[in-house]
């Protein structure tokens, strides 16, 4: 015992000088006397095995890594959709026909009028070259510019039109595509002509500002600078100029866009087999698995079966939504990131989180970037700018939005049932209802629905429609 008591000082020193040492106690074992040395953390863990705390899906307990349950979401979606892909083949076999997908594009073989109505829109992008050039060198007055301005547009919303519902041989697929491109040109169009007369009102007014009358010597120095690589204007109004801004992928004009350094061909290589690979998929898709739902859907929207008809509602929404997720990533991220490393194009924002939006204007102004650039700079500034209020631009934006949508819907079907017109006007008050009582979960989900079912509803109302016009006239 002495000689414990002797060494009992050396293990204090030996275990006191560091912060973590554990209280010792001594304890006698009440069958033998012995005492024995006991450890009060490790004997006061074996009393107690409760703490406070909350469960982790409370709100309060501040957890948040539910990555196994996003797995589990994920397992869960593949089997049941390979449940529905394996019981659409044994229902109708296979369906996919690629010959079937030229005859959407090509009625007549000797007969391409949506290819030579996009060939026609050059006549549109030289006629606004070369009337900027005419009013950059003062031979064109601004009223006079305004004047041919509002001909071509409206010619370029217009001529499409015409084709369509005067030229039989044009598909309702080809005529889609043949007014996208117009559409894309219009808005481009139009941003070409404000940022040149934005250049030459602050060309002017520069001029002003150095007390001189004429502003040809500042012409001779932007052209005479070989060391200058910016372009200023009217330097721009070149064919190699508007040309590049036709094909790259934005709607907004600058005279200097920024430029990567390189073509990066790896990535080109990668955005091309994404491009190939999600095409055939949607091609697929919509032949084997949304085509005979459609069909199937007539039906009921004949009989009037309500029940029926939210049905086939619900199982339309499955694929048509899965198509849409596929098709703006082969757009938005594929395509046009492909299209944009090839001319060098260096703003690659096309998108931005909108699967995140708590709100349904959040979502509009974030998952089409480039069209919310334009409508941001051309059309809800310059309002803003004129003293309109907030609501009421915003509210011009929503139909502005509206009418193209319907203009490449019921052109090309021809018929017009306002379908698309106001499902997007429907979502003013759906904006308002969901940023007023809907807030962070319950917002993004209540988003995420009106994607979900808006869309298959236009769809069966557009198709049953044409389906009634086309295929069941009576004598």
């Amino acid at each position: 015992m002495k000689e414990r008591r002797r060494r009992e000082p050396e293990m204090a020193g030996e275990n006191g000088g560091g912060g973590g040492a554990r209280r010792r106690r001594e304890r006698r074992t009440p069958s033998t006397g012995d005492t024995i040395e006991t450890d009060t953390g490790q004997e006061e863990a074996e009393l107690r095995c409760h703490k406070l705390q909350e469960s982790l899906l409370s709100s309060s307990s501040g957890y948040n890594n539910y990555r196994g349950i996003l797995n589990w979401c994920v397992v869960m979606l593949v089997l049941g959709n390979a449940r529905l892909f394996l019981e659409n083949i044994i229902k109708y076999g296979i369906l996919v026909d690629p010959i079937q997908v030229v005859s959407l594009f090509v009625k007549d073989p000797y007969s391409w009028p949506a290819l030579c109505l996009v060939l026609a829109s050059n006549v549109f992008i030289l006629g606004s070259l070369h009337l900027e050039r005419r009013l950059a060198s003062g031979r064109f007055s601004e009223g006079l510019g305004l004047f041919l301005y509002t001909i071509i547009l409206t010619s370029i919303l217009c001529v499409p039109v015409l084709v369509v519902f005067t030229v039989p041989s044009i598909t309702p697929v080809g005529a889609i595509l043949a007014l996208s491109v117009y559409t894309i040109l219009l808005l481009k169009m139009y941003s070409y002509r404000d940022v040149n007369l934005w250049s030459r009102e602050r060309r002017l007014a520069r001029t002003r500002a150095l007390g001189r009358s004429q502003s040809a010597p500042l012409m001779k120095k932007a052209n005479g600078d070989a060391g200058q690589k910016e372009v200023s204007y009217p330097s721009n109004l070149t064919h190699r100029d508007i040309y590049y801004f036709v094909l790259a992928p934005t709607l907004c004009y600058e005279l200097n866009f920024p430029r990567s350094p390189r073509i990066r061909k790896r990535f080109l290589l990668r955005r091309l087999m994404e491009m190939l690979f999600f095409m055939q998929l949607l091609v697929g898709l919509i032949q084997q698995w949304m085509v005979p739902t459609i069909q199937n859907s007539m039906k009921p929207f004949r009989d009037m079966d309500y029940s029926r008809m939210v049905e086939r509602l619900l199982k339309l929404a499955v694929p048509n939504h899965l198509i849409w997720l596929i098709f703006f990533y082969w757009f938005f991220h594929s395509s046009m990131n492909f299209v944009a490393e090839l001319m060098r194009f260096g703003d690659r924002e096309f998108y931005r989180d909108w699967w995140n939006s708590e709100t349904v204007t959040y979502f509009w102004q974030n998952w089409n970037i480039p069209v919310h650039k334009w409508c941001s700079r051309h059309f809800y500034k310059p309002m803003m700018r004129r003293g309109v209020s907030k609501w009421a631009a915003q509210t011009a934006v929503f139909f502005g939005s509206a009418f193209f949508h319907e203009y490449l819907v019921s052109v090309p079907l021809k018929m017009f049932r306002l379908w698309a017109f106001m499902g997007m006007m429907s979502q003013i008050p759906l904006a308002w209802f969901v940023g007023r009582f809907l807030r962070g979960n319950y917002g993004n989900a209540a988003v995420w629905i009106s994607l979900i079912i808006g869309q298959p509803i236009a769809i069966l109302m557009y198709v049953h429609d044409y389906y009634v016009l086309n295929h069941e006239k009576g004598p």
